[in-house]
Parts: C-alpha cells; structure tokens; sequence
C-alpha cells in the first residue's frame, strides 16, 4: 500500500488537522481519503505515543463533515488523543446504481463487506478496521512533528449509519477497540427501510432468506453474545428525541440498549429531548463521549503496561 499524500492542512485549538488521500486496494483501487486531527506536541517534546478514535460519519457524508462541525480539535487536544475519519463509501467504483439515492451506494457503505455482483469496492468492514489503521499510521510516521500513534490502542465511535458501523465493528472485532460509543445509531438495521436497503444491496437476500445479515446488526449480535463486550466500561448511546428518523423507526437505538442489558453489558442510554439528527446535537455531547473514550483507551496503557 502507498504512503498516504497530504491533500490539506489547517490547524485548530493547537491541533493539526490534515486530510490525506491514496490508493486503497480494500476499496477496488479507488482513491480514499481520510481526516487526521493530531494533537500539538508536549512541551518539552518526547511524549508517549497517542491513541487513536476512530469516527465513522453517516449516510451523505465524507471525511470532511465531521472535522467541520463537530468541534472535535478541542476534545482531541484536551484528551490528548488522535482522532480519525474516513470516508463512507469508495468514490468512483462504477457499482450499479451506487448514485442513484442518497441512502445505498455512494456515501453510503453502511461498514459492510459486500458481496453483490458489482459491489467488490465496497469493502468497508476490511477498509476501516484493516487498511485504514495501517494508512494512518504511515501518514503519522510520515509527518512527523513530534507526534507519535499508539497503533495497539484504538476506540470506535459514530453518528447515524456511522453508529451502526461504530457498534457492529466493536462487536465483530472485540480486541480491536477499547471502547465504542454512538450517536443516533441505525442499531437494528435488520429492522429498519435504511438498513433493509442496504443488506439486500450490499449482502444479498432478505432478512429471512440470508442468516448473515444478523452478522451485521449491533443489536443481534450483542443478544447472539450473551455477555459483556466490555464489562468495566459502558457503552454510550446518544439520542435526539426530536430526531425525525428516530420518529420513523429507521435508528432503533432503545433495542440495542435492551440487548446490551439482557447480555450484562455497561450502557449510557441519553434521549436528549429537543436534539435531533444534526452536528449541532453531535457537537453539544461529543467531549462527553471523547472523555469515556480516553479514559478506557487510559485503562488499555495500564493493562498493556502491566502485561
């Protein structure tokens, strides 16, 4: 794989903020791109290296829209940590139909690793838990500026399908994130028009007919556990109860906190009343959902340092 290009660079609240763009071989040779925010350098220099929280945007957006609006350089800076964003779908893959409709396709990968004639770009699960780590580290290392990534300590966190990805990625790799947390996830997509659409595009089948779709549902997989993803720390659900899809039924997140509590697993269930689906309802919680990410991925350095 090709060292990640900077594409731009701007700074806020004393942290770099740098897209970069390559090749991805997980998304069928199309150019991905993906957003680093990077913590200014300890006075003095030499500090430990940084972990990583990863964010997935939801349906429509690109790497970008997050680093935008959600205010998240003052979080990273003050948690000291790295935070990530990819985009959400390949660009340019030639999919039939992939830009038809603003809910499948482009901006819209929903995280899964397709496998419907024509999708083979659509690779997402692979790309964010495989490729992207390692392109993020190479952009790191290749910047340089006196900080360093902790490539071993990673979160997930994301907004709307984002928090679907969020969910079901934590719970399909459960080694590979300390902690995980979701805004307006689409946490029953077996159960909902967004995610029905998306299955049958992206895995084929229906609901009925194809048992791997379940594979792909954070509140399935959490009642097939039976038990804990992470048993000291909660797994944090933010809702708006204004959210007009959360009206329509297409997020479902009250089903997952069900499931998590039937499995014993810790959850922060939040129904904000008045909030509803945008960045403004993300940027009025996200240092609270940055700070339960810093301090398990603290709790992750102390485990690994007493190993």
């Amino acid at each position: 794989m090709e060292t990640p290009t900077e594409v731009s660079r701007t700074k806020a609240f004393g942290c770099a903020i740098t897209q970069y763009a390559y090749t991805s071989p997980a998304l069928g040779g199309t150019k991905a791109t993906f957003s680093v925010i990077t913590p200014p350098p300890e006075a003095g220099g030499g500090g430990a290296p940084l972990p990583a929280l990863y964010w997935l945007s939801g349906l429509t957006c690109t790497d970008q829209n997050f680093i935008t609006k959600a205010g998240a350089a003052a979080h990273a800076a003050a948690a000291r940590l790295i935070i990530v964003a990819p985009d959400t779908s390949p660009r340019g893959a030639g999919a039939p139909g992939e830009e038809d409709g603003w809910d499948f396709g482009t901006g819209a990968g929903f995280y899964v690793d397709a496998v419907t004639p024509g999708f083979g770009a659509y690779q997402m699960e692979t790309y964010v838990t495989v490729e992207l780590p390692a392109a993020v580290a190479a952009a790191v290392a290749a910047r340089g500026g006196g900080v360093a990534l902790d490539g071993t300590r990673r979160s997930v966190a994301g907004h709307s399908m984002g928090g679907h990805g969020a969910l079901t990625l934590a719970l399909r790799h459960p080694r590979l994130y300390a902690s995980a947390s979701a805004f307006s996830p689409v946490a029953h997509p077996t159960a909902c028009p967004w995610g029905v659409k998306a299955f049958t595009g992206y895995l084929g089948g229906d609901a009925a007919a194809a048992a791997g779709w379940a594979d792909h549902d954070a509140t399935e997989l959490m009642g097939a556990r039976g038990k804990p993803l992470y048993p000291s720390t909660p797994i944090r659900v933010e809702q708006g109860a204004a959210d007009q899809f959360w009206a329509d039924g297409q997020l479902r997140g009250d089903e997952f906190v069900d499931a998590c509590t039937a499995a014993g697993q810790p959850v922060e269930w939040h129904l904000r009343e008045g909030y509803d689906h945008s960045y403004h309802f993300i940027a009025t919680f996200l240092g609270e959902h940055v700070a339960l990410h810093a301090a398990a991925l603290a709790a992750a350095a102390e485990k690994k340092g007493g190993e």
